[in-house]
Parts: C-alpha cells; structure tokens; sequence
C-alpha cells in the first residue's frame, strides 16, 4: 500500500459520516429517556407490529418497555442496565444507549458514555420551577453532562422533555433554555442543540413542528442525523494493545509461520516496515506483515482489528502493548481525574487493579488532590470520594503504562480501577 493510499484510509476513518452514530440519552430519573427512544423506534418503524401490541396495555401504549428489558425494570418502571438498540433512517444508521438516570446505577452509564458519540441529556420540563427565570437545575442532570464531558463525548445535546404537561411551555423552554445555556458556559462545554420535545406525544422528536413553544430549529432526530462520529485517533503515534496471541498459524500464507497479534488498533495506522517496541519488555522488532480483520494484508489505522506479524521472536503475550518505537515514555505516576462508581467511599493508601487496555498492573492512590462540587462546579480540598463522585487523584503504578492524556487520546488516556477483594469496577480514571 502506498504512502498516499495509506492516507486516505487514515482520512476515512477520521470523517466517516455515513457511519452508525452511537449515541446514548442519559438524565435524572423519569426524565422520559426510555418513552424518547421508544419513540424513536416506533416513528422510524424499527418495531414489529408483535412487539407494538407487547407493550400496549387498554388501548395505551408504554413505550419504555420497548426497551426496559430486565424484569425488575419492568415491575419498578425504572432503568437499570444499559440497553441498546438499533434503528435507522434514510440518512444514516444509529445505535442508541439507554442509560440509567438513579445515582446508584452511575457506573452503567458511564460504561455507555465511554464509547459514545453523542450524548442525549433529557431536562424534564414538569419537575423544574420553570416560571422562576433562574430555573435550578436537577442534581443528576448536572452529574451526567459532566460526566460525558469528562469522557469526551463529541456531541452533548439537550432534550427539554414533557412540555406538553406545562401551562406555559414557551415560558418553561425559555427559562429553561436559558438555565441550560448558563451552566454549560459555566462548565466549559458546548452544547449541539437544546431541542423541546414531547417523546409521549412525539413533538419535535422525528419531525420539526416549526413555532411550537417558540421553536424554529431542527427536530430532534435531525440533529442526529448531522453529527459526526467520534474521529479515529490517526494523529497520534502507533499504539495496540495485544488481546490475542495466534501460536504459529497454519496459515503460512499469511503469518509466514510467525505468531499473530491480534487487536484494535488504539492509535496511529501500522503497515510493514514500522519498527515497534513491547510494553513491558522493552524489547525491538519490525512489522513483517499486517493483516486487516479478514486477514488480507493492509495498513490498519486506529479503531480497527489488525494482525501484527513480527519479523523476528519476541516476547509477547495478551496484555503487552506494541507502540511506536521512541514515541512514548511509559510512566508509574499518573495525575488523573476519576468518576467514582464503588459503594465505598475513596481514600488515598487504598491499593486497586489498574486496566489499561488489555493490561493488568497494582495501582495506589497516593492522594486524593481534590473533588468537584455537581452543583456548583467549584474544586474543594477532600480526604475521601464518595460514590458518584468526581474527583482528582494522584495514583502510583507498579509497573509502567503508556499513557496520553485523555483530552488527546480517548483510549491511551483511560483506565478502570477494579476492587482487588470484590472485584467490582469502583472508578473509571482519565489521565490529566
């Protein structure tokens, strides 16, 4: 493959458009998340006429049970686990989160947000003092915007919900529009679209009611519809955490009788010739052949599958990383911010897994720097975090990792801290 071939994969994987969006609606509880993507199902005719008549109770259709799928969601009207579905339209495919709104199931959420594209923050419009023009917003609204914020979601947009349950809703959207509008300049984050909609009725959601509640812009799904997926990290240097280690493949046309390495690539584009470096070894080799995921020799760029055959023996097993040779300076100090998502408040000397990719190392936490106030967004001196809580850390490795900071890599500036007793996933870390 040429070098100019190789570019314009790179290019590709950068601005594919076409591609499925990922997205997720997050929000406080009974913010309407599970009826907004039911709706969505249903106006796009992504439901069987079976699975309508499943869900529909005296003539009434619920259309959260379109996608509340555990029975304890189902006997409680809440949700619980992360549930995901697929529909699309002409213009392009979409692959939705539902995530949910309690504050003890924060960590699910933040599982669906980490891999999103776009992040649809419910505002119900019923359980805000909407008539007062200073509109204070709902905890777990703030929570959650942040938290995609802090994952680095590309696109948040605000679905001001449940308008059609207000006596006023041009004042409601008004004043909450303008709530909305401070917080996120108060927090540094830009906002796609702030959208009223009505998912029971399905106002504004499929298609522009041009002038309801004073409204002249796209509807909800036209938006999405124009955002981007997240673009490849093509940019930075080569990085592949191993997942699987072929032993000499009878596949001599291929592997030439050396050991694959298979994986993603997490950053960067490989094609032979690279010379590359082994995390943890240290060790030196050059790239003989790369094999796309159906083991066709190709440069593979970030985000996708690839074989890695060496040209000569060395160390590697599942867990160890290849990167660019002199391109990285792995590190046993980390500063990094962590949403907290344990039963168990955080207290600095704890010691925790640390996963990195497909890599296991002991982590301490030398210090807790400080937490950040949801309501106010100001950073205060703290001892411990509590569950749910977003805070700044110092952490210390027994071995080395190759890490970025997340504001540049979403994957090399990412870990998991997973309890070394229970082993539960108490926080997710982003490297600063």
């Amino acid at each position: 493959m040429t070098t100019a071939e190789t570019l314009a994969l790179c290019a590709a994987a950068q601005h594919d458009h076409a591609a499925a969006l990922r997205f997720i609606t997050c929000g406080s509880v009974d913010d309407g998340k599970s009826t907004l993507i039911g709706r969505l199902l249903v106006d796009s005719r992504a439901v069987l006429a079976d699975q309508l008549a499943s869900v529909s109770k005296s003539g009434q259709t619920d259309l959260a049970l379109l996608t509340d799928g555990l029975s304890a969601e189902r006997e409680q009207g809440i949700t619980i686990d992360v549930a995901y579905r697929y529909f699309a339209t002409p213009a392009r495919k979409f692959i939705i989160g539902d995530a949910p709104g309690h504050e003890q199931y924060t960590r699910n959420m933040v599982t669906a947000a980490s891999s999103a594209d776009a992040a649809v923050v419910l505002v119900d419009a019923t359980k805000l003092g909407w008539r007062d023009a200073r509109v204070e917003l709902l905890p777990q609204t703030r929570r959650h915007t942040l938290l995609a914020n802090l994952l680095r979601v590309p696109s948040i947009v605000f679905a001001v919900n449940k308008l059609d349950a207000v006596e006023d809703p041009v004042a409601a959207f008004r004043n909450i529009r303008v709530a909305l509008q401070a917080f996120t300049a108060a927090a540094k984050i830009e906002a796609r679209a702030i959208v009223p909609i009505s998912a029971l009725k399905g106002h504004n959601v499929v298609e522009a009611q041009p002038g309801w509640c004073d409204y002249h812009g796209l509807s909800l799904l036209q938006v999405l519809e124009q955002l981007d997926v997240t673009p490849a990290e093509t940019q930075e240097a080569f990085a592949f955490p191993v997942q699987w280690v072929e032993k000499f493949s009878s596949s001599s046309d291929t592997s030439q009788g050396r050991r694959v390495f298979w994986g993603r690539v997490a950053t960067g584009t490989i094609e032979p010739g690279d010379t590359v470096r082994v995390l943890p070894g240290g060790q030196t080799a050059t790239v003989a052949r790369v094999l796309n995921h159906v083991r066709e020799p190709q440069a593979v760029p970030a985000r996708h599958s690839a074989g890695i055959v060496l040209d000569r023996e060395v160390d590697v097993s599942r867990g160890d990383w290849l990167l660019a040779a002199d391109a990285f300076e792995p590190s046993r100090e980390l500063s990094a911010t962590v949403a907290w998502l344990d039963d168990e408040p955080l207290e600095a000397g704890r010691v925790y897994w640390a996963l990195h990719g497909h890599r296991w190392v002991k982590a301490k936490v030398r210090a807790i720097v400080h937490k950040l106030d949801v309501n106010t967004l100001a950073e205060e001196p703290a001892r411990q975090i509590e569950p749910n809580g977003i805070g700044h850390v110092e952490l210390a490795l027994q071995e080395p990792l190759a890490t970025l900071p997340f504001a540049r890599s979403r994957t090399l500036g990412s870990l998991v801290l997973v309890d070394t007793a229970t082993h539960k996933t108490s926080g997710a870390v982003l490297v600063r």
